[in-house]
């Protein structure tokens, strides 16, 4: 028999697109598993991932520029883009926001409503949508940058010694499926075509703002 799914509200709905897509491509609770047994690795390295991928986003000019805009949450004072470096205070505080994020993704045991608004929330204020909260990075550099970590991450996954082949597949795999959902709930953003919300059945998304600490 096949299976009804909702376009309206895989639009609108992040649970329901999360439950749609994650049983697609079949992400578990095993997937969960593996990437906490990742997170075993990973995370003492994570300050050299997260140097690592902003050393990257630093090579070309039309990433690095998006790191002197003013973050609202950020109350520091920012520096010129011709002084900017990977030590100034407000790239301190974005590397303090990625090495948090992929810490919390590699570490949560339940994908709650709340967690997944939070995916959804890390992809939202991306866009354009979200007032001084915004970032308004195109997705091409999403993309790039997403990819990136992946390959970082896939690197200590074949580098851990502790982990046999078998451990070393279901890892990869697992951690393919958590970008590909992430991937997606920017894109949910970035192709929303609605200007009044997206919701969760535990909270919702306005348009002006959200939080995502």
């Amino acid at each position: 028999m096949v299976e009804h799914i909702e376009k309206d509200k895989l639009e609108t709905n992040v649970r329901y697109r999360f439950d749609y897509f994650s049983k697609f491509i079949n992400f578990t609770s095993e997937d969960i598993n593996a990437l906490n047994t990742l997170a075993v690795a990973a995370l003492p390295r994570m300050p050299v991932i997260v140097d690592g991928v902003y050393r990257k986003l630093f090579q070309c000019d039309i990433t690095k520029h998006y790191f002197i805009m003013q973050n609202d949450k950020f109350d520091g004072s920012t520096v010129a883009k011709d002084k900017l470096s990977l030590d100034s205070t407000q790239m301190v505080y974005r590397k303090d926001m990625l090495s948090g994020y992929l810490k919390r993704l590699l570490l949560q045991r339940e994908w709650t409503d709340e967690f997944l608004e939070y995916l959804s929330c890390v992809g939202r204020m991306h866009t354009n949508k979200m007032g001084a909260s915004s970032i308004d990075v195109d997705y091409i550099h999403i993309n790039a940058t997403l990819t990136y970590i992946e390959n970082l991450l896939t690197e200590v996954i074949f580098s851990y010694e502790k982990f046999d082949d078998l451990t070393k597949k279901n890892i990869s795999l697992a951690l393919n499926k958590v970008f590909r959902i992430q991937s997606d709930l920017f894109l949910m953003h970035y192709l929303d075509t609605s200007t009044n919300l997206i919701s969760t059945p535990a909270s919702i998304h306005k348009h002006e703002k959200c939080t995502c600490s």
